[in-house]
């Protein structure tokens, strides 16, 4: 229980963090400048929340991570639905909380909490795709790798998030850079519409990523001897 907790905490945070930057922060209406605003806010997210409750789950908080780490042989089979309902739930709670904020914004609204999506007219579904999966097997990549045994550092969470932050500064135009579905569910559901209908690339395209990260690092191919 305290592990699924943690979870749900950490993706809570990164969430709130990430797409408060959006919602409440104004830096999605400032792209492409934005773009750096809302790297750093999720980058910074995710420091907060591996460093918070990394010693107790592991901090993945997201499902692309948890499919990698088990693949990589690295977590039993027996907790990774258990993570992955705990990372939804985190994600699911982040837009409530800021739908409560914004209701009581004075003489306004919001149309959006942060959805991810890409844009018909700028960038295909198939570019869209493609960046999901690279960009999630990148990042998915570098947390099996700082995180391995042989490799372990006091300064993980740290280079995590700046991974994570880096992949945002290059491929928000292309797909919002998700590489999460739990950051992607909570946002689209409560967003609804075309968000609700461009859902499913960010649940299958990082999950693709995570999956062949986890795979490649089971080789030990990237593991120092």
């Amino acid at each position: 229980m305290k592990t699924f907790l943690a979870e749900v905490l950490g993706t809570f945070l990164l969430v709130f963090i990430g797409t408060g930057a959006v919602v409440t922060g104004g830096f999605g209406g400032a792209l492409p400048i934005g773009q750096e605003g809302i790297g750093l806010a999720f980058g910074i997210g995710l420091i907060a929340a591996a460093y918070a409750i990394g010693p107790i789950s592991g901090a993945h908080l997201n499902p692309a991570v948890t499919l990698g780490v088990f693949l990589a042989g690295r977590m039993p089979a027996k907790d990774v639905i258990p993570y992955w309902i705990a990372q939804v739930i985190g994600g699911l709670l982040a837009p409530l909380a800021l739908w409560v904020i914004v209701a009581g914004k004075v003489g306004g609204h919001t149309t959006g909490f942060a959805p991810n999506g890409w844009d018909p007219a700028a960038y295909g579904v198939s570019s869209a795709f493609l960046t999901e999966v690279i960009a999630t097997f990148t990042f998915v990549i570098v947390i099996l790798g700082v995180t391995s045994a042989k490799h372990t550092t006091a300064f993980a969470g740290l280079v995590i998030g700046l991974t994570l932050a880096a992949l945002h500064f290059a491929f928000i135009p292309v797909s919002g850079n998700s590489l999460n579905p739990a950051r992607s569910i909570g946002p689209a559901l409560f967003t609804g519409g075309a968000a609700i209908s461009q859902l499913w690339l960010y649940i299958v395209a990082p999950m693709i990523g995570g999956a062949i990260a986890g795979i490649i690092a089971k080789t030990n191919v990237f593991e120092k001897d």
